[in-house]
């Protein structure tokens, strides 16, 4: 009975007397006078909002005051995150925020986690390992994530005039959030919705786009198709989510055998040459180091093929050997993922790295793109030696390997230079019109024998000034893209 009087006393004691009394007379008509609800209210009347000072006694009655609670414990959980940051001692932090003793307001953690990590690149791993730990130890209930990630999204509006870039961020977190198993995505969605009135259409998009992605690589695994794969994604389009995809294609590899392990490896190259930027493959990376402790729950040797990964996408030049760097300084330094990185280093620097690498998983790419190039060098010297083009037009086709026709563009570009036969480009104008190399691909390949041009002025001297011609012809012609081929000399410089 005195809990409840006081709950009553606390409810009404910081109203403005005039409102106090109006619900007073309101809650006592709706009782019978010999009801205990009824004495309730006449002892709370009584004994504690009629006594001199009643709204400091009953502030204090339980030990404190409620009034300063919220703005005292937002100071304490900065103190926490501040303190974390310092000492990335994930455990004490736990440890701080559970005696907070305020499980109810676990969100505000979330949302002041969330607005240190988009503050500063260099703290988002230690706070999505705080987050996602405690997650994981049932300290932040699933709700409370939820909500303050809904928190945080309703206030993007203030929060974009201190970080423009925001929402960007949000959203490139969100995704890993519920990959990694610490955001219910269901929860966040309810909230989202409950806040906005309906289905947040992004991450509908996004749950959509697994599902979809799912189909297209276990279709691929059974047909090895990787232009049909190329076309599935163009189709599906959201390249903003090609981190995801690649996140996805090498999970399910790792869970397969070696052929589909293989063939993962053989997709990255592909993806690299023909849609897929370096940024999708670093966030994806990253995102799969910053999952590995629970991937290594399904997968025992989730870290030591990860390793694999990295260093074969290193040799076969998706990734640059600094991109390993940039990917490491986003992971926590004792981190399964920072390990991950470290046996990646170890590989690439062995003997004979690039060979073992290429045949990590029995074969596959490091046959198939070397078998590749040795058909396309034949086809292009059997043309240059008086073939017919319409045939080297059918085995360039026959190959079946179109991302990779830069290849065609390179070679021939170079075998002209070597020969002094400018006719080579002959047979690239009829692949162009034909459809058989893209604008993509040619201005690849045209890319690639730029970037060659003071090795080839060993052997070629007048490299530069034939490439120059190449390119001022092919720009004439729109083989390339408009910013590679006006002005030509602007590459040669």
């Amino acid at each position: 009975m005195d809990h409840l009087i006081l709950c009553f006393v606390s409810l009404f004691g910081s109203i403005r007397r005039n409102v106090t009394n109006f619900y007073y007379t309101a809650l006592k008509k709706t009782l019978h006078e010999s009801s205990e609800g009824f004495q309730v209210i006449l002892t709370a009347e009584k004994s504690y909002l009629t006594a001199p000072h009643h709204a400091e006694l009953v502030e204090n009655k339980w030990g404190g005051s409620t009034l300063v609670t919220v703005e005292e414990t937002k100071r304490k959980i900065s103190e926490i995150l501040k303190e974390y940051v310092e000492n990335g001692d994930t455990r004490e932090a736990c440890r701080c925020i559970r005696e907070l003793g305020v499980s109810f307001f676990h969100h505000e953690v979330v949302k002041r986690s969330l607005v240190r990590a988009m503050e500063s690149p260099t703290s988002e791993p230690l706070m999505l390992k705080l987050l996602k730990e405690a997650a994981e130890e049932g300290l932040i209930s699933s709700s409370q994530m939820a909500k303050g990630f809904s928190r945080l999204e309703e206030s993007f509006d203030d929060l974009s005039l201190d970080i423009p870039s925001a929402k960007a961020l949000f959203e490139s977190i969100v995704p890993r959030a519920i990959a990694g198993g610490w955001l219910d995505q269901d929860a966040f969605i309810k909230g989202v919705s409950d806040q906005n009135g309906d289905l947040p259409i992004e991450d509908e998009k996004l749950r959509r786009y697994k599902k979809d992605v799912v189909t297209i690589i276990q279709e691929y695994f059974l047909s090895d198709d990787i232009p049909e794969l190329i076309r599935s994604l163009e189709e599906l389009g959201s390249p903003e989510y090609n981190s995801v995809f690649l996140k996805k294609l090498i999970t399910l590899a790792m869970d397969r055998k070696n052929r589909e392990k293989e063939m993962a490896s053989v997709l990255l190259s592909a993806l690299h040459m023909e849609m897929f930027s370096t940024e999708d493959f670093i966030n994806g990376f990253t995102m799969l180091l910053e999952s590995a402790e629970d991937t290594a729950l399904d997968i025992l040797d989730a870290s030591d093929e990860l390793a694999l990964f990295l260093a074969r996408a290193v040799i076969d030049d998706v990734l640059a050997p600094l991109n390993l760097e940039e990917i490491s300084s986003s992971l926590p330094p004792k981190s399964t993922g920072s390990e991950t990185i470290r046996s990646a280093r170890s590989l690439i620097s062995a003997r004979h790295a690039g060979e073992r690498l290429l045949r990590s998983w029995g074969g596959g790419t490091g046959w198939a793109v070397e078998d590749a190039k040795d058909k396309i060098w034949k086809l292009l010297e059997e043309y240059e030696t008086g073939g017919v083009i319409s045939e080297a037009c059918q085995c360039i086709r026959d190959l079946g390997m179109p991302f990779f026709n830069h290849e065609v563009v390179k070679k021939a570009l170079v075998m002209a230079m070597e020969k002094k036969n400018d006719g080579m480009l002959n047979l690239l104008e009829e692949c162009f019109a034909e459809g058989i190399i893209t604008t993509n691909q040619m201005t690849k390949g045209f890319g690639r024998v730029k970037e060659s041009l003071d090795d080839l002025s060993l052997d070629i001297p007048n490299a530069k000034e034939k490439f120059n011609s190449y390119v001022t012809q092919a720009a004439e012609k729109c083989w390339l893209h408009s910013g590679f081929g006006c002005p030509a000399a602007d590459f040669l410089t």
